[in-house]
Order: C-alpha cells, then structure tokens, then sequence
C-alpha cells in the first residue's frame, strides 16, 4: 500500500507536464494542492471543504488560483489534450460531443437560466455547458467542457461583464457552434481520434454535420425520427412542367418510414442489448426545392437503433459504406462512455461543487477536474497493464470502428450489438480515486 508521501510524488511527477506550462511558481504549488483537494476524500468538493481537508487556514488562496483572470490557462488544456492522446488517443478512439448540465438554485452564477437539465431530465434552473470527452474502449478522458450562453445572457452585456465573459464569447453561439470550435483546438492540440460521435441534439443540425464533412472527419450522429431521407439510388431529373430547377425523380420519407419495413431482429447467440435495422441513404439536406423540401445531399449510413424498453432512435453516419454491420453499431453505442464521464467528474471530482460565480473560476475549476480525471484514469490503466492485461487490450473493444469489408449486400442490414469484454477488467474509476489519497 503506498503510503501518503509516495502518492503525492507520484501526483506531481505526473503533473510535471501541466507544471511546466504554468508560469509563476505560486501557481506551480497551488495547482497540486487543488487537485488534491478533488481527488481527496470527503463529499464536498467546494473550496471551503477543500481547504479545511489539506489543512490550510483558509480558502482565499484557492479561490484566487481557480477565479484569478490574470493568468492564461490555455496551454493547461493543450496539455491535458496531449495527455489523454497518451492514454487513449489514435485513430481507433472517439471524440464524443455531448452537454452536461449543473443545477443551480440562484441566478447570479454566470450562464444560469431556466433550460433542459439532463441531470434532472426537466427544464430548471441550471447552467449548461459544451463537453468534449476523448474516449476508447471503456475509458473516457474529459478534454474539453464549455459554458453556453442562453439568449437572457447574450442579450445583456453588462450582467456577461459582471461575471466576467470575455467579449468573444458574448456573442450568441450555438451549443453545436461552440462544439465545432472546441473540436478544432482538440486537433490543433495533437488529439488523434477516427470518429465524431454526437446525439441528436447536435446531428438533427444539417449545418453541424456539413462542418464536420468539411474538416474531412468520420462521424455518427443522432437524428430526429421525422429526418427527411432519399433511397440511396435517387436520381435528378429535368423538371417537368414549369419548374426550372431539377428535382428528384422520388419524393423523401422520415428516417422512421424508410426503416419501417426492414427486420429488427433478435441475435441468436449472446445477451442481447439492442436491435439495429440500417440501410443506405441520401440526407434530405441539399438546396431547397418546391414546398421548402430538400434535395438529396451526400449518401450516408441511415441506422435504427430498438432498445429493450421499446424506445427507437434513429442515426446518420458517413462512415465508408463498406463499413461492417457490427462497427457501425458500435460505434454508435461508444457514445455513451461519455455518459460515464460525466458522472465520474460530478460524483467523484466534484464538477457541480463549485460556489462561485465567475466565468474564469467556473472553466479553472472545470479544468482541474479533467486534469483529475485524466490522473485517475492514468492509474487506472497503469494498474490494467501491471495486472497482466496487456498493453494492446487497455485501448481495445469491440466497438472500434473497423472499417472491413461488410457480408453481404450494402443495402438493408441487421445487427446485434454485444459489449465486449476486452476492457471489462479494468478497475473502476471510483476504486482508483479510493486508492490515489
């Protein structure tokens, strides 16, 4: 058993990275001490807490650390980036967009105002930022998290100004904007992943998917049911009569309609977790035509996805179109490890702790908790590869997405989706934040 010395050596031998990219040296002491505050024991993860359990005299030095704007902690997340492309990265691993929401009760928090809260699964009062978590296998690195701003914020300056929003980020961005922006510092900083992956509050945007197409990236995003799809063999014809722009030579149908009729079958062998039903189609997402319709855009994977308890979502996916039935079914499971992700940094690193108002100490404190994550998910695979496991099985499951050739016809599919057990026995997160102080 290590005793409190080693681990805290081990922690700043570890952050020796992050350290160097920090500045001041107070900065320099006060960076380890946080984080030892979030991976340390007790329930509240606040600064008063914090600072009472690290045996300080006060908390007045956290809170200028985590709330000061007088220092640039970007090059903090360009590292925490290099370091989850250590442990996960490559072309096999994912980047998941998703949001997290925070609960709040007042309304002086910067961002507050009344919106869906996943974590309530209502609308309330809460804040709601942009996540971007770098995953493989069953290990999720957080690499990103970014406040969005709701329309009672960016139609006030002056509150924005109060809580310290740079001007930059006043202006009105959408989540999937914001999303878009947060992948191309992700790359800039040397992440290496294979595939987007989104639910359907970010892939329902034609726009957000046409971005992703024109930074050459893979992708699997969720759909709204009523997505209008072509058959993949729709063809543009004259117009006939007086129209003067061609049109398609078949009318589009909702994404639920075009996989209406195909199998969704039970698998014959193994613990079944969902039903999957795909097909090839063209995106209704081209230029208008007649009645605001639109015509069809790129060919895609269109996939269905019913689950146990009856509930059907629906898919896109440009991944090649010789793509196996099974990685394109895991690929869009792989999403939910971020899920995962954000209960671990709520549960167990305190994300939803932080009191404070600001805009800066909001993202510092998001961004230690990351850096915390990436620590815990360090030792977590350091344990998985000294148990024996090996260094090729700490990355692997069987929901990468391969790209060989599929069985069979490209058209109507069927597909059983089963987890596999290659990372099965990795330790749990909560088991290695027990063992870190």
């Amino acid at each position: 058993m290590a005793s409190d010395r080693d681990r805290v050596q081990e922690l700043d031998a570890w952050l020796a990275p992050f350290l160097a990219v920090m500045g001041r040296r107070t900065r320099r002491t006060w960076a380890p001490l946080y984080l030892r505050g979030l991976l340390g024991p007790g329930d509240r993860k606040s600064l008063s807490p914090m600072a009472e359990r690290l045996g300080l005299p006060g908390h007045d030095q956290l809170q200028h650390f985590i709330a000061s704007p007088a220092w640039d902690d970007a090059p903090l997340w360009t590292e925490l980036a290099h370091e989850a492309d250590r442990l996960v990265g490559g072309p096999d691993a994912y980047l998941v967009i998703d949001d997290t929401a925070l609960p709040k009760k007042g309304v002086l928090s910067v961002g507050v105002a009344r919106q869906y809260c996943g974590a309530l699964g209502k609308q309330a009062n809460c804040q709601s930022l942009v996540s971007s978590t770098l995953a493989q296998g069953e290990v999720p690195v957080p690499v990103g998290l970014r406040l969005f701003l709701p329309e009672a914020w960016t139609s006030e300056p002056g509150r924005c100004s109060q809580a310290g929003v740079p001007e930059d980020a006043m202006m009105p961005r959408t989540k999937g904007e914001i999303a878009l922006a947060e992948i191309d510092r992700i790359r800039a900083a040397g992440a290496r992943f294979g595939t987007v992956l989104a639910d359907a509050g970010y892939g329902t945007s034609a726009t957000f998917r046409h971005e992703l197409d024109a930074r050459g990236l893979r992708w699997a995003v969720g759909i709204v049911k009523n997505q209008k799809v072509y058959d993949a063999d729709v063809r543009i014809v004259p117009p006939a009569g007086r129209a003067r722009k061609p049109v398609p030579d078949r009318e589009p149908r909702d994404a639920e309609t075009m996989l209406a009729g195909l199998a969704w079958r039970h698998g014959t062998r193994g613990k079944l977790a969902a039903r999957f039903a795909m097909c090839r189609v063209r995106v209704g997402d081209g230029p208008t035509w007649g009645n605001n319709r639109h015509l069809p855009g790129a060919e895609v994977w269109l996939v269905g996805e019913w689950r146990s308890s009856g509930e059907r979502k629906y898919y896109l996916s440009n991944l090649p179109a010789d793509t196996t039935r099974r990685a394109l079914a895991g690929a869009i499971k792989a999403r939910w490890v971020c899920e995962q992700g954000h209960q671990q940094l709520k549960e167990e690193l305190g994300l939803d702790h932080f009191e404070g108002r600001s805009w800066t100490g909001l993202h510092r404190h998001a961004l230690m908790a990351c850096i915390a994550c990436a620590y815990l998910q360090h030792l977590r695979l350091a344990e998985h590869r000294r148990t024996g496991r090996g260094k090729n099985d700490d990355r692997t499951t069987g929901t990468a997405a391969s790209t060989k050739p599929a069985r069979g016809p490209t058209s109507h599919h069927r597909q059983t989706f089963r987890t596999s057990r290659s990372t099965r026995l990795l330790p749990t997160l909560s088991k290695t934040l027990s063992a870190a102080f």
